[in-house]
């Protein structure tokens, strides 16, 4: 269950972190309010997460998970280039992640 928790966090965490371009400097109310539920959401569900995972594994899948999302949501939404470097490093945190899980 704590993994399942600890993904929901990565998810929230892309939304924050996209939610940062759409708040022009936090001077948009609306994505401003958003953006600052999910940052609060992602750490409330992070720390129950980081109750039974290890701390640091716990934390590099999240952030690793936020990492991916908001690079692929960045070539998706904003016209971020999707080279084979990038696409290929993506894949590198992938990896990591998968290898943290396996070892937890």
């Amino acid at each position: 269950m704590a993994w399942a928790i600890l993904f929901v966090a990565g998810l929230f965490e892309v939304g924050w972190a996209i939610g940062l371009k759409y708040t022009e400097g936090f001077t948009r109310l609306g994505p401003t309010t958003l953006t600052l539920a999910s940052m609060i959401v992602s750490v409330v569900l992070l720390s129950i997460a980081l109750k039974t995972l290890p701390v640091g594994t716990g934390y590099a899948v999240w952030t690793g998970i936020g990492t991916i999302g908001t690079a692929l949501l960045g070539v998706a939404l904003f016209g971020e280039p999707a080279t084979a470097a990038r696409l290929g490093c993506i894949g590198l945190i992938v990896a990591g992640i998968v290898g943290l899980k396996l070892a937890a």
